[in-house]
This record gives C-alpha cells, structure tokens and sequence, in this order.
C-alpha cells in the first residue's frame, strides 16, 4: 500500500543501523542506504526529546544540497532517558556496565526521533518509549557485553538481544521505538509527507 503511494518517490536511509534498514525493508518499500558522517553532539540545554530531535535533524544536515525534487530522506536518532539525563552509545565496555548498571532494576524511557526531509518540507516526529529492567547481576551484565555489540547502541542495549529476553519486565509504548524506528509513526507520517 504505502510502497504504491510513494511509488514516484525516492526514499534514502541515511543510517547504518541494520535494525532500521531492516524495519523500513518491512514496509515494503525501496530505498537507498546514504551515510554521512556527522559529530553528534548537541547544545547543554537541550533535554528530553529535544536532544534526539535536534541530533536526527542534525543528520539530515550533510544531504541538504544534493536532494532532488523526488527524495524523501529520512535521519534518526535514539537515546535512552534516565535519571534527567540522556545516555548515547558508550564510549566502551566499562561505561557499557555503567550504564546497564544503573539502568538494572528501573524504569527508563527510550526516545527516538525521525526527521523526514524534502526539497519541499521538514518534519521531525518522536516516539517515547517506557522500559522497566529487572535487578540485573553484574555477571548477567558482563555476560551482555562480552557476547553481544552493545557499543553501537543507546544506553548499551538492544531489546531484541539476550538482555532484552531475560532484563525486561515491562514496556509501555512501542517495542519498535526501542529498536531504535517507530514504526507506527514512520508509516502514518509517510502517509501524508
């Protein structure tokens, strides 16, 4: 369906994550894998939402002269929110168990955002996502971050990974949020983009 509506449209993932090129191949849709490196650092004052809105909007920054009239690109960026603070993807695995450590046996929220842009327009949507880990052990940690990638992902977790099976007791919200692509609102928003 959404596939037929865009079919003059040219889509282009500007994001290496496997996860998200594998959520967007399920709409049905084609689109390009374009990466540009960008510095993701942003403003001190920035909170919440505002960090992952300006940092997706931030990525779309480097393509601005090179999209043509068809292009919808499409820039993301998740970050997880715990205690007024945002965590991004550790620097290694030290700050890895830090992180995982203090998320253990609490409730944090997962934020993404998307930045859709055109020749013509720019929005930025953003999906939270409540998650509550159980009382993780230090070997339970350990054991994550020595057989799993947790370097490339916010707050050093992947829900779809092992830590995900055994750590998390509840979520409210969209699962595919975690995973770093709300669907739901990617698929409304490129309904009527």
């Amino acid at each position: 369906m959404l596939a037929e509506i865009l079919k003059s449209r040219h889509i282009i993932l500007a994001s290496s994550s496997p996860r998200r090129q594998e959520l967007i191949k399920g709409l049905g849709l084609d689109f390009e894998i374009r990466i540009k490196p960008v510095k993701e650092e942003y403003p001190d004052r920035l909170r919440h939402f505002e960090i992952s809105d300006y940092l997706a909007q931030l990525k779309s920054m480097p393509f601005v002269d090179e999209l043509t009239p068809n292009d919808i690109l499409i820039t993301s960026d998740t970050i997880v929110w715990h205690n007024e603070s945002a965590l991004g993807k550790p620097k290694d695995n030290t700050d890895a168990f830090e992180m995982l450590k203090a998320l253990s046996g609490q409730t944090h929220e997962v934020i993404t955002s998307v930045c859709f842009k055109s020749i013509r327009a720019e929005k930025t949507i953003n999906s939270i996502t409540k998650v509550t880990f159980k009382p993780l052990s230090d070997e339970e940690i350990w054991y994550y971050i020595n057989n799993f990638k947790v370097l490339d992902k916010a707050g050093a977790y992947g829900i779809q990974d092992w830590i995900g099976q055994v750590g998390v007791t509840k979520i409210e919200g969209s699962y595919f949020n975690v995973m770093g692509f709300p669907m739901d609102h990617i698929y409304k928003t490129l309904l009527t983009f």
